[in-house]
């Protein structure tokens, strides 16, 4: 019997450690408290655009494309230099973020519902369908008639 086939270890399982992913690309999705319809405002987005933007120097990890929802936000990034783990760069962005809404914005009480989505993804063709679906919310949503007359969508590093 194969010692990684076991009850433990799983045949289907095995392959995992063998699969490896050059910098990985991730697909995320937080929602904001109790699905509340803040996050589409301009000057909501405008903080969360800077955050995104300085996710780079400050947490390690590049941001791609995003999805600024009332109620949530889609996003893609990759660790672009210093092997934050995942979970980290989202907790301080949320906690980041949610500092400012409240300071800068008027918020008030818990920004961000806990814990994230993300999906990771194993092709270029699967950012691409991804975005490409992300991009279409606000139009399943009935918020525009075309993806990109919605003005919360954008680009901030290239992945």
């Amino acid at each position: 019997m194969n010692p990684l086939h076991t009850p433990e270890h799983p045949r289907h399982l095995s392959r995992l450690n063998r699969i490896w992913i050059a910098n990985p690309k991730y697909f995320i999705t937080l929602c904001a408290e109790q699905r509340r319809e803040i996050l589409a405002t301009e000057p909501v987005a405008a903080v969360l655009r800077d955050e995104w933007q300085n996710a780079l120097e400050h947490h390690g990890w590049a941001v791609g494309t995003y999805c600024i929802m009332p109620d949530h936000v889609h996003f893609f990034c990759t660790d672009g230099e210093r092997g934050t783990p995942l979970s980290v760069f989202i907790g301080k962005w949320k906690e980041w973020t949610a500092k400012r809404l409240k300071r800068s914005v008027g918020l008030e009480g818990t920004i961000w519902q806990k814990g994230f989505f993300d999906h990771l993804l194993r092709s270029d063709e699967s950012y691409s369908e991804k975005w490409e679906y992300v991009r279409n919310n606000p139009v399943r949503a009935g918020l525009v008639v075309k993806a990109e007359d919605w003005p919360f969508l954008g680009h901030i590093h290239y992945l």
